[in-house]
């Protein structure tokens, strides 16, 4: 069993400068803060080919994140369809690839 846990704390995701996501609603998995989907900030995320699947939460698909006319590929990802033992997740993303997440 996963252990996930709910940040209640306004969390930020920061990627070349500008704010990407805010939200007092995160869910940390595995390290990893999963921003609701409406905290995105519009314009900033373009869908991704990209898909991923992991043995325990399922396929992950990915967003290229957009600031200022340059692309982060594959920087956000969420899972649309998570296994059950994810739900928690469903339709929250999370980010690496250098995009900050901090209070």
């Amino acid at each position: 069993m996963r252990v996930s846990v709910r940040q209640t704390a306004c969390m930020r995701a920061i990627w070349n400068g500008e704010v990407i996501a805010e939200s007092n609603d995160t869910v940390v998995v595995e390290g990893n803060h999963y921003f609701p989907a409406e905290s995105l900030k519009p314009g900033h995320f373009e869908d991704s080919p990209t898909t991923t699947v992991c043995s325990w939460k399922g396929t992950a698909n990915y967003k290229t994140v957009v600031v200022g006319g340059q692309r982060n590929h594959d920087a956000a990802w969420t899972y649309l369809a998570p296994k059950d033992a994810a739900k928690e997740i469903e339709g929250r993303v999370a980010f690496w690839k250098g995009v900050r997440v901090e209070p």
